[in-house]
């Protein structure tokens, strides 16, 4: 009896311990990350950096509208102003149609004005064309080279520029890559501004549009980071299709149009310049066509005159060579001409832009 009342003790407190043991385990187990996965949150393999602070305003009602990607894709062709070899933006894009809120303490800070200021004339005499051509094309009687004013577009692929050689060459004015998107300034863009000036060009920035962010974000970038000082040629927007850009988006027309009319407003209010719209036949057929007509174009056609690629359009520069051989530069570089001669170049230049001035 005493022994049978014993093994029963021991039996009885051996499964309560095995109980016990079983609920410690239990209970660590519920310390630990559960192992299920769900596709609802993807955790990026490294810490995302930080977009910079450069938006000041909220979106409009058009730039809130969700984005269109109808339009069909098509095969890289080479670039138009001398910048994107490829667009490596540093953080993550955010969604188009709902721009982030911001704070006060993140909005743009006052326009940085150079210590010395372009004049509003043109110092000295135009400087004739020297440049070469690498695949030199003919235009017939409609040659660049009939035209008085040359000038360049350049960014951070042609190096440390030579600027004085340049002008020798025969470049009067150069525009400089400034920004892209949202959060890239071109590395080289503060080093060509100064130095461009110093040689006595005029000079200009531009910005390539970007369709994956909202367009008042793009347009307080540019201005965070382009002067706004006396004498620099108005600012241009760079809107094409550009088959190496990380954003794929292929806006409708519609979409376009507003996204293009709401960045060149904010820049207008800001630099007191009408926008300069730089273009490529593709992009120009899909969307521009019979658009902005009150806009000053820069068309980039480097096989037949402009008249011939964009019928109807009257434009203010031609990018008329993506091949251009110059003293002060390495490589090839983009070559340009005002339309115009060189009096009604003064004037325009000299601040009394509009579209008619050279047309």
């Amino acid at each position: 009896m005493r022994i049978s009342g014993a093994i029963s003790f021991l039996i009885a407190s051996l499964c309560l311990a095995g109980c016990s043991s079983t609920a410690g385990v239990d209970a660590l187990d519920l310390q630990k990350p559960s192992s299920e996965t769900t596709s609802s949150v993807i955790r990026p393999p490294a810490p995302i950096a930080a977009v910079p602070q450069a938006m000041a305003r909220r979106a409009t009602r058009a730039e809130m509208a969700p984005m269109s990607d109808n339009a069909p894709d098509e095969s890289p062709r080479p670039f138009g102003l001398a910048e994107e070899q490829t667009v490596a933006l540093s953080a993550p894009e955010p969604s188009d149609s709902v721009e982030p809120s911001i704070e006060p303490a993140a909005l743009v800070s006052p326009p940085r004005l150079l210590s010395r200021a372009a004049p509003p004339m043109l110092a000295g005499p135009v400087t004739r064309y020297g440049f070469r051509d690498a695949k030199p094309i003919n235009f017939g009687k409609g040659s660049p080279r009939h035209l008085a004013v040359h000038g360049v577009d350049v960014s951070r692929w042609q190096g440390n520029v030579n600027w004085n050689k340049l002008r020798a060459q025969g470049a009067n004015f150069a525009y400089i890559k400034a920004t892209d998107g949202g959060d890239h300034l071109d590395p080289m863009f503060t080093r060509n501004w100064r130095n461009a000036d110093a040689a006595g060009l005029k000079r200009g920035a531009y910005h390539f549009f970007y369709w994956c962010r909202t367009a008042g974000e793009q347009a307080d970038w540019f201005i965070r980071n382009v002067p706004r000082v006396e004498g620099a040629l108005p600012p241009v927007i760079d809107v094409e299709w550009n088959g190496e850009s990380s954003c794929k988006r292929r806006p409708s027309r519609e979409k376009v149009l507003e996204k293009m009319q709401v960045f060149m407003d904010r820049l207008e209010r800001h630099y007191g310049q009408r926008p300069i719209i730089y273009t490529a036949p593709d992009f120009y057929r899909d969307n521009l066509r019979g658009a902005f007509l009150d806009y000053p174009f820069w068309l980039r056609a480097v096989a037949r005159h402009p008249s011939k690629v964009y019928p109807d359009r009257k434009w203010l520069f031609w990018q008329y060579s993506g091949s251009g051989l110059s003293h002060g530069v390495t490589g090839r570089i983009d070559l340009n001409v005002f339309h115009g001669d060189e009096r009604a170049w003064r004037a325009w230049a000299g601040g009394r832009q509009t579209v008619a001035d050279a047309n």
